[in-house]
């Protein structure tokens, strides 16, 4: 069962009185990734006669930490290498895409963030992916000084869909679940953000449309569609 965005008229919010703090997920949220590292997966396979479709990328990959991404390959297409090498191939092929320019955008990122800013809310970034790569989102795009914290994949030991990652940022912000609220787009995202207690929005991907969104707190079409939901008081 996937989540049907809400309309207007009959939705649920996720953000109340008592919300303080907005805690946003990195890739396919904030960025528009999953597309990049889909083709770079590719590429990293074709040398192991193994053609990725995008269904299975859609299924097994979109969302899961690049460790994980590397342990189902092995195991679902039988290639003969380890995982954590296969992990240390994806993880270069990251740093050198990083080293010429960041992710793109999703589309209304930048205008959320500074909006959210604007009207007084503790802004965190909490990923399954890594710190460098929200580095650069941050540096390149202007948004650093918006940002109070950042939780990457290196930051915990059990990363998304576990939900230490969230538990960490409440920690370093000082706040509880019941004053955050997660947005995410991806099923093991949002998994993490409700198993750390917190109300969590979805603004589901192509690649992840036909994610089981359905434990959310409310979905929406699009960024947009969000802040001129919630966040236009």
């Amino acid at each position: 069962m996937t989540l049907n965005p809400v309309s207007s008229s009959a939705r649920q919010l996720a953000v109340s009185d008592k919300t303080t703090t907005l805690l946003f997920d990195h890739d396919g949220t904030l960025i528009d990734s999953e597309s990049v590292h889909f083709d770079l997966w590719k590429d990293i396979l074709l040398k192991y006669d193994v053609e990725l479709s995008e269904d299975f990328y859609c299924e097994v990959m979109a969302g899961i930490p690049v460790k994980q991404n590397a342990v189902d390959l092995v195991e679902h297409f039988n290639i003969s290498i380890a995982p954590q090498q296969l992990a240390q191939q994806k993880h270069k092929s990251i740093s050198d895409y990083l080293d010429k320019q960041a992710f793109p955008l999703m589309p209304f990122a930048k205008e959320t963030i500074e909006h959210c800013a604007n009207k007084g809310y503790t802004i965190g970034i909490v990923t399954g992916g890594s710190k460098n790569s929200v580095e650069k989102t941050l540096s390149q795009y202007g948004l650093s000084a918006y940002i109070s914290c950042v939780v990457a994949v290196e930051d915990v030991e059990n990363s998304k869909p576990a939900p230490d990652c969230y538990a960490l940022a409440m920690d370093k912000l000082g706040k509880i679940p019941g004053e955050c609220v997660a947005i995410e787009d991806t099923q093991t995202g949002m998994t993490a953000a409700l198993a750390a207690n917190l109300a969590c929005v979805v603004i589901p991907t192509d690649l992840s449309k036909h994610h089981d969104l359905s434990g959310a707190t409310v979905g929406y079409k699009s960024l947009k569609d969000w802040v001129d939901c919630e966040l236009v008081f």
